[in-house]
């Protein structure tokens, strides 16, 4: 197990470490893989899968609802899932409005909040019982 996890309490096997760097991984793929030149713009897949007419959304968002299943996995406490939940219900939402929808899916970085989520809970101090 890195030694940076070694101190983050709510990680405690290298299994968890493998499952969180996937979860990374798979996040910046479907929100930040490509960086537009000259900008700090960044570009994922699931702005553009969602070009394709239906299936499209349909598909960021079964892709984005796997990495809340893996955080319900590691034990993410249910009120954190259920905003992480509402974070791709947005993205799936919005995003399925034509052109609009198209437009937001380049801003609203669903799968990247979600990290953020997964991440500050897996850092915050265990609770006492």
């Amino acid at each position: 197990m890195p030694d940076s996890y070694r101190r983050v309490s709510h990680i405690n096997s290298d299994a968890q470490v493998l499952t969180l760097n996937r979860l990374r991984h798979l996040s910046r793929i479907l929100d930040k893989v490509v960086t537009i030149p000259g900008t700090p713009i960044h570009i994922g897949l699931d702005p553009l899968v969602g070009f394709i007419p239906v299936g499209g959304d349909l598909l960021g968002f079964i892709l984005a609802s796997y990495i809340v299943i893996e955080a319900a996995r590691l034990g993410v406490p249910k009120a954190t899932l259920m905003r992480m939940f509402f974070n791709i219900l947005i993205d799936g939402l919005v995003g399925s409005i034509p052109g609009m929808g198209d437009l937001f899916d380049f801003v609203w970085t669903a799968n990247v909040y979600n990290m953020k989520l997964l991440e500050e809970y897996l850092n915050s101090p265990p609770s006492k019982k």
